[in-house]
């Protein structure tokens, strides 16, 4: 189990140094008056930090070192 979490969290710092944010769209209506809706789109940007990809790396290389040494 400790081997697995130790992976996943390998991939999510790598991924982390890849993409760097993430961005996702949200779409809000403002107005909805009859047949007629005004509708507004947000674009929200959320920076991945590579101080926390490296923190996921180094905690998951020991975790995959530790699960690997009990067995």
């Amino acid at each position: 189990m400790t081997r697995i979490i130790g992976i996943i969290l390998i991939c999510l710092g790598l991924l982390g140094f890849a993409v760097g944010s993430i961005s996702f769209t949200t779409d809000e209506t403002v107005a909805d008056v009859g047949p007629v809706e005004v509708e507004s789109e947000e674009q929200t940007t959320i920076p991945i930090r590579p101080v926390a990809s490296g923190i996921a790396l180094v905690i998951g290389a020991g975790l995959v070192y530790v699960g690997r040494k009990k067995s």
